[in-house]
């Protein structure tokens, strides 16, 4: 457990530089078939200088910041000082250059060792980079956060920053069988993170356990209150979103999906079905078109001069989202804080105390052409609302599938807290 590692790292049981070493050899060995990191930022030396300059400022174990010697992989569209950021675009990347981004300064001042860049799709969008999924090399890895889940699914780093517009931290969790957490709308600063829709982006983390999550949470979110004992002390109500949502989930999927909620009720969890999104179709279809008009906006100075440089997948998105008027626009951003009303009211009539749903319609699609669909994630992270997405075990054809678990907004720390029960019984 990464915890451990944690705690053998601060008392000097494990040597930072011996176990960053491990680490490194098998980046050398796997990075070339996963393609998780971006090569010309993973530099073994610089690495190994970060750990001895972390014995040096702290020789003493007592006063070791809480993640002493731990790696992470940064996504490439996070502002990381003495990195280019490219965001997976062929633009010049001095267009991106600017103050680190405020989530990588944390991670370094709690003693954490960037690894490198890890790989995502252009702008955080839909078109593919050339990460594979750890467990079947012909298959996506998920997207927009590609490289960060592959590569904690393959042991490059415990943990990742990533990001989601859409499905971008679900999606890749489940796919490579992972754990997956976005916090609520605006609980991570996003300064230096740049941007594909302000009103629709979250920083989230990958890593293997919900302890992790936790341990992230607390550097990471300034007013992170843990403790709360939701979920450990009884059994909680689970409600699936029957109707139109869970129809866009395909026949394995959703047979996966109902043999995990088998194992929890047998756990002792009361499930219940609801319809909360009778039009889940205008819900998908407003927040991708809020998308595309704050990108056109992001995107507005630079598509002008570099349109030639963009991949289809997102001169198509720019290029809807200038179609998008200001008034249009912000009836848009209103839709986001109606939709979390209302699936909090029905949270709140109904005694429901999480969501449970499948992370993706399905396992991860073979080829590299996309990063699958981000259905399953949209409406959620449209209205804000924390998520994480835990690993279900493997289907039938030996691919992961992932739970999705939701709570309410602002309450990040029950949803985390509950997740420990729910990773145990899912059999993370």
């Amino acid at each position: 457990m990464i915890s451990d590692t944690i705690a053998r790292l601060r008392s000097g049981g494990l040597d930072p530089i011996e176990y960053l070493s491990g680490l490194c050899d098998r980046i050398d060995s796997e990075n070339p078939r996963i393609h998780a990191l971006l090569g010309d930022t993973f530099d073994r030396q610089r690495v190994l200088e970060q750990a001895k300059k972390l014995l040096a400022q702290y020789p003493d174990p007592t006063s070791r910041p809480p993640l002493f010697g731990i790696p992470v992989g940064i996504k490439d569209i996070f502002r990381v000082d003495g990195f280019p950021t490219r965001c997976g675009s062929r633009l010049p990347p001095h267009l991106f250059e600017g103050a680190e981004a405020i989530t990588v300064s944390r991670l370094k001042e709690a003693g954490a060792v960037v690894i490198g860049k890890t790989v995502t799709t252009e702008f955080a969008w839909f078109e593919p980079g050339p990460t594979r999924n750890p467990h079947h090399l012909e298959h996506t890895p998920g997207g927009s956060s590609s490289g960060s889940a592959a590569g904690v699914a393959v042991g490059f780093f415990p943990f990742a920053l990533g990001t989601q517009t859409a499905g971008s931290i679900t999606r890749p969790a489940a796919f490579c069988g992972i754990v997956g957490f976005k916090p609520s709308f605006g609980r991570i600063p996003s300064s230096g993170l740049i941007p594909t829709s302000p009103s629709a982006d979250h920083i989230g983390i990958f890593c293997n356990d919900p302890i992790g999550v936790e341990i992230m949470m607390s550097i990471l979110i300034p007013d992170w209150k843990p403790g709360t004992d939701m979920g450990r002390s009884r059994k909680m109500t689970l409600a699936v979103p029957e109707g139109p949502y869970l129809d866009q989930a395909t026949e394995n999927g959703r047979e996966h999906f109902e043999r995990g909620l088998g194992r929890l009720h047998h756990a002792g969890y009361r499930i219940m079905r609801e319809n909360p999104f009778p039009d889940i179709q205008l819900a998908n279809e407003d927040h991708l078109m809020m998308v595309a008009g704050e990108m056109a906006r992001v995107h507005a100075s630079w598509f002008n001069e570099h349109r030639h440089l963009y991949r289809p997948k997102t001169v198509e998105t720019i290029e809807k989202g200038l179609k998008v008027s200001n008034e249009e626009l912000e009836r848009l951003r209103e839709g986001r804080l109606r939709l979390r009303e209302d699936l909090e009211q029905q949270m709140k009539s109904k005694g429901i105390d999480l969501w449970i749903c499948p992370s993706t319609p399905d396992h991860a699609p073979r080829g590299l052409e996309s990063t699958g669909s981000p259905i399953m994630n949209i409406p959620w992270t449209y209205a804000g609302l924390p998520t994480i997405s835990l690993p279900a075990g493997m289907d039938r054809e030996g691919l992961p599938q992932g739970v999705q678990i939701v709570g309410r907004y602002c309450q990040d720390e029950k949803l985390i807290a509950a997740a420990h029960d729910l990773f145990d019984a899912l059999g993370g």
